[in-house]
């Protein structure tokens, strides 16, 4: 909210990276993020990302408060190592996933998740009944990744 020519060396700097990552996502068509789930939540470097896209006049219209951002893909490849699923112990603890959408809700972006989940079974030794689940997620996962952009999908 500092006028730029008030900035602080270190406000500039951060500012410069703010243009950089509003311009580089207004030239997308289609815009793919990796969210791994971190101790129940984003990484911080996803929730800086996040805050420097949340920009007036850059990302948001400072009077009307619309998002900028909108009309392109925003695809989001989540990845868990356990599972978070209705009923399973977790149940609700991927914060992650649940964030994101508001996070990027004031720029207009609109996440579509494609999410694997279980990837620490084959290497943790008290999830090895669980690597099969884990395979089927992936696979899902794969698949609904292969379907953005088969032939059907782009209109050929």
């Amino acid at each position: 909210m500092v006028p730029p020519e008030d900035h602080t060396p270190a406000q500039a700097q951060s500012w410069a990276l703010t243009l950089e990552l509003v311009n580089e996502v207004k030239d997308a068509d289609t815009v793919l993020l990796g969210l791994p789930l971190y101790n129940y939540g984003a990484p911080s470097s996803v929730k800086s990302w996040v805050d420097h896209l949340v920009a007036a006049g850059l990302s948001v219209d400072a009077e009307t408060h619309t998002g900028l951002l909108g009309g392109r893909e925003f695809i989001v490849l989540a990845s868990r190592g356990g599972g978070y699923n209705q009923g399973t112990p977790r149940e609700g603890w991927d914060h992650a996933e649940a964030w994101l959408p508001h996070g990027v809700a004031g720029i207009g972006l609109k996440p579509r998740f494609i999410t694997a989940q279980l990837s620490l079974a084959e290497v943790t030794p008290a999830m090895a009944e669980l690597i099969p689940l884990a395979k089927e997620s992936l696979a899902a996962a794969e698949q609904q990744i292969d379907t953005l952009w088969s032939p059907v999908s782009a209109g050929v």
